[in-house]
């Protein structure tokens, strides 16, 4: 198998990108600013943080490419690994940056099989995944017009099981989003539901926050979960901070999906 760091030869061999704003979708004006995603082949090194959540789930979160001033998001956005009954999964994986070492190491012990994408603007990079790991991958049946993956994913909807006992729920959000439920971790995690902009966890807003979203998420606490995980802002929450986020202020004013 090719080496997957500086000078490892995969990474010559990419699909060609397109600037694009990042995967998130909460605002129109955020998501447009810039078409496609760019190629981090050239990139300045990055820093790229690891952290270990819980027994056999961790994460990585490096800052996004495409994140520009003006963005109703934090320029780090999280990536997530867990390993469950014996099946190894990554969550809506950003690829680290070539010189980003120990992070592709950590990645090539892990040896992923499973990709499972949790909103049709988290493509980001389930092609490489599946192309270096002969992973199977799961995600919604629509995208973007102009952030297609080439690799057919296998259907996810609420309510589905996925390998590894992995369990996807409903958020209420209308955004064909799929928060991933971890049972073995105890762990809920979202792409874009909610985020913890400046450490504070909140719910993104719709114009149906109170009469769709919030009651979606209520029902998420029959879960016994301890752990709340978000793609933007500060990624690890608990218990506490979940029902605390359901009184607070939405974040961001709705402009689209």
């Amino acid at each position: 198998m090719p080496a997957r760091y500086p000078g490892g030869s995969a990474f010559t061999h990419r699909r060609a990108w397109k600037p694009k704003a990042d995967g998130n979708g909460h605002a129109r004006r955020s998501r447009r600013a810039v078409s496609g995603r760019p190629s981090r082949l050239s990139s300045p090194a990055v820093a790229v943080e690891l952290r270990d959540v819980a027994s056999g789930l961790w994460l990585w979160r490096q800052p996004h490419p495409a994140w520009r001033e003006g963005f109703d998001w934090e320029p780090e956005v999280t990536s997530f690994a867990v390993e469950s009954r014996g099946v190894s999964v990554l969550l809506d994986p950003l690829a680290p940056p070539p010189s980003a070492r120990e992070a592709w190491e950590r990645i090539e012990a892990f040896q992923p099989r499973v990709i499972v994408i949790m909103k049709p603007d988290h493509v980001r990079d389930v092609d490489l995944f599946v192309r270096w790991y002969g992973a199977r991958a799961y995600g919604p049946q629509l995208f973007w017009r102009d952030d297609i993956p080439h690799t057919e994913l296998e259907l996810v909807q609420p309510g589905d099981e996925l390998p590894g006992g992995l369990r996807a729920q409903f958020d209420g959000r209308s955004a064909t989003e799929t928060p991933i439920y971890l049972p073995d971790q105890r762990a809920l995690v979202f792409a874009d539901a909610m985020a913890g902009m400046g450490g504070v966890l909140r719910v993104w807003d719709t114009p149906w926050h109170e009469e769709r979203t919030l009651p979606a998420l209520r029902a998420l606490l029959e879960l016994p979960f301890e752990h709340v995980l978000v793609a933007h802002g500060e990624p690890v929450h608990d218990r506490d901070d979940f029902v605390a986020a359901l009184d607070r202020e939405p974040w961001s004013q709705y402009t689209g999906a």
